[in-house]
């Protein structure tokens, strides 16, 4: 059976902070607020899964309660979402998500991107999509107050 899930996520930019998109480290005058890494991307991803499989979200698997996930790499819920896939024997049959953000500048980091995320959820990188896109300068995005990302996944799921 075929499932499709969708995943949104939203985090302000504050200084002080390292900025994390796509499980690699981009050079920016701000970074992701937020109790982990903050990284929207893999959030979306994650939630995208997460809802294929009708399992809950990633504040469901991953609390902002819990200190165990305080700074730690978003890279680590996709390797944990990868091991609740496998337990089903589900399959990821693709991943399509989009970066809105005003600055810095996405697209020459997208391959990078792929890669990190074919390898933390273990299927090849023609899998998974990502494109980045602005906000037209309009609202929180447009201000570079913050990146959103948002994702679709299927997944494969035992009859």
């Amino acid at each position: 059976m075929n499932r499709v899930g969708i995943g949104y996520d939203v985090h302000p930019l504050v200084e002080g902070r390292k900025l994390f998109l796509g499980g690699i480290e981009l050079a920016h005058n701000k970074g992701l607020e937020g109790h982990s890494d903050a990284d929207v991307l893999i959030h979306a991803i994650a939630d995208a899964i997460l809802g294929a499989l009708g399992a809950g979200d990633i504040g469901h698997h991953f609390p902002n309660t819990d200190e165990r996930w305080r700074g730690v790499s978003s890279l680590v819920f996709l390797r944990e979402i990868r091991l609740l896939l496998e337990k089903r024997r589900a399959v990821i049959e693709n991943v399509d998500a989009s970066v809105i953000a005003e600055a810095p500048k996405i697209a020459p980091h997208l391959e990078k991107m792929k890669a990190a995320l074919g390898e933390a959820l273990g299927i090849p990188t023609a899998r998974v999509n990502l494109k980045a896109t602005t906000n037209e300068k309009l609202g929180f995005a447009g201000r570079g107050e913050g990146i959103a990302a948002m994702a679709v996944a299927c997944v494969t799921l035992p009859d």
